[in-house]
C-alpha cells in the first residue's frame, strides 16, 4: 500500500476541524520539543505566539495559516508525514521531555479554552513559521497558482497556465504555479475523470491564443469534483468508496464500458496511475 501525502482535501480537512476549536482562542503556551522541524524554526517562534489571539485558521495551497492579533502569520506544512492531536481539558501536566508514545510529537501549543493541539511529525519534512507581513507578501504565496475549488477557477484558468508547456500533463498539475493544493494522488484522479492521459503534452488543452480546449473543460471540472468528494469522504469517513485509479495497479478501470487495466508509471519521481485504454 502506498503511503498517502497530504494534499488539499486532507489539509482542507485538517483546517475544519481545527478552527472551531483555536479561531477565538489565545495561544498562552508553546512548547517546543526540538529546535528545528525540515527547518529551523524562526527566531522568538515561541514568545512571539504566546499570548496571542488567533483570528482565523485558513488554507492556502498546501499551507494551513493562523492569522493573529499581532499581525503575525503562523505558516504550517505537514510535509510528508505531521499531523495534529487534538486533546481538551486535559489536566495532565506536559513535560518538555517526550515519552516514549511522545517522541515524534515535536510542537505543542496550550490555548486558553483548555485546548491543547499537539503537532507529531515522525519524519521531519513539516514547516512552521511566522510571517510578520502576512502571506501577501510571503514569495512562497507569490508563486502559488489559483485555488480549484474557487468560483474562479475555471477551463480558461487552467488554459492560460498551461499554454505553451511541453511537459507531460500530470507533470504540469504536480506544479504549485498551476494549481495550488493538486498532488500526486488527485492529479492521477481527475485526469482519469476527465478521460486523459497523464502522458498528453499539457499544451494540448489549449489553443495557439491561449483559449480552452474541450479537454480543459473536461479537467477543471474533474479537478472540482474529485477533490470536492476526497473532502467530503474525509468529513465522512464512512462514506463508501475508493480512488477510481490512484494505488489499484493491474486492477480492472471503473469507466463504464471500459475493459482497460490501471497501469502504473513513473513520472518526475512519483507514481502514476491511468488507464490506457480509456485515457487518451
Amino acid at each position: 500500500m502506498i503511503r498517502l501525502m497530504p494534499e488539499l482535501p486532507e489539509v482542507e480537512t485538517i483546517r475544519r476541524q481545527l478552527e472551531p476549536l483555536m479561531r477565538g482562542a489565545r495561544i498562552t503556551h508553546v512548547l517546543l520539543r526540538r529546535k528545528d522541524l525540515r527547518r529551523p524554526f524562526p527566531p522568538a517562534f515561541a514568545s512571539r505566539l504566546e499570548g496571542r489571539r488567533i483570528r482565523s485558521v485558513d488554507r492556502r495551497g498546501k499551507y494551513l495559516l493562523l492569522t493573529l492579533d499581532s499581525g503575525d502569520t503562523l505558516l504550517m506544512h505537514l510535509g510528508m508525514s505531521g499531523s495534529f492531536r487534538i486533546s481538551r481539558h486535559s489536566k495532565r501536566r506536559i513535560s518538555a521531555a517526550a515519552a516514549p508514545d511522545e517522541r515524534h510529537d515535536h510542537v505543542v501549543f496550550t490555548l486558553s479554552n483548555g485546548v491543547t493541539v499537539t503537532f507529531n511529525d515522525p519524519r521531519r519534512f513539516g514547516v512552521m513559521d511566522l510571517l510578520g507581513d502576512g502571506p501577501g507578501a510571503s514569495q512562497v504565496f507569490a508563486a502559488l497558482g489559483p485555488e480549484p475549488l474557487e468560483a474562479s477557477f475555471i477551463p480558461a484558468t487552467l488554459a492560460r497556465a498551461l499554454t505553451g508547456k511541453r511537459v507531460a500533463l500530470k507533470v504540469a498539475l504536480l506544479d504549485q504555479r498551476v494549481v495550488a493544493g493538486l498532488g500526486n494522488i488527485y492529479a492521477s484522479e481527475a485526469l482519469h475523470r476527465a478521460g486523459l492521459s497523464p502522458l498528453r503534452r499539457a499544451s494540448t488543452l489549449a489553443t495557439a491564443a491561449g483559449r480552452p480546449t474541450p479537454r480543459a473543460v473536461r479537467l477543471t471540472a474533474a479537478i472540482k469534483t474529485v477533490l470536492r468528494e476526497a473532502i467530503a469522504r474525509k468529513a465522512h469517513p464512512y462514506v463508501a468508496g475508493r480512488f477510481r485509479v490512484y494505488d489499484r495497479h493491474a486492477e480492472p478501470c471503473r469507466t463504464p464500458g471500459c475493459r482497460g487495466t490501471i497501469r502504473q508509471i513513473p513520472q518526475a519521481g512519483r507514481s502514476t496511475f491511468y488507464c490506457p485504454t480509456c485515457q487518451r
